[in-house]
């Protein structure tokens, strides 16, 4: 598939396949990314095309819903694909954290959810530099607060480079 590494997207590609090659649940297997909502009968006939064990939901940044139909819609969505037993991700914007435990998907255990937390430029903090996993307050939703070094975080073993994703291939568009 033919990508615009400037912007991460491919104009019109809907849905594409190829290896995941982040560090998920779901690493080195077969997938079939989907971008936005799309028909469910189409996504099928792509799974029975082709050999996947996993399905990359909101691929291109493309969960983003607005307004409670949004919600509803992706998460029936989503979620008439894990009652079916596939393994099941969504790429989730951090701004839609909280909003989307009340889905429910959480609850499957074939379902992964990847919470997207971007931090441009990030080789250029220092080697004191901490990621606080907060609370929306003091002691409201959390036992506490969990720190971590960006430097660790930021192991050898758990980075993907950008030319991994160059072997995807376009389905339609």
């Amino acid at each position: 598939m033919k990508r615009d590494y400037t912007t991460g997207t491919s104009e019109n590609v809907r849905i594409f396949t190829g290896i995941e090659v982040e560090h998920t649940p779901a690493f080195g297997k077969p997938t079939l990314f989907v971008v936005g909502l799309q028909p469910p009968e189409l996504i099928l006939s792509y799974l029975s095309d082709k050999d996947v064990d996993h399905i990359f939901f909101g691929a291109n940044h493309s969960f983003n819903p607005s307004g409670i139909e949004d919600w509803v819609e992706w998460e029936l969505f989503i979620r008439e694909f894990l009652e079916k037993g596939l393994l099941c991700s969504l790429d989730i914007p951090i701004s839609h954290a909280e909003e989307f435990l009340e889905s429910g998907l959480c609850e499957y255990e074939n379902f992964i959810p990847q919470l997207r937390i971007p931090i441009p430029y990030i080789k250029q903090w220092n080697y004191n530099t901490m990621i606080k996993l907060d609370d929306k307050g003091y002691n409201i939703s959390n036992p506490g607060v969990w720190a971590h070094s960006l430097h660790d975080l930021m192991d050898r073993s758990k980075f993907t480079s950008w030319d991994k994703y160059k072997k995807d291939e376009a389905l339609n568009g």
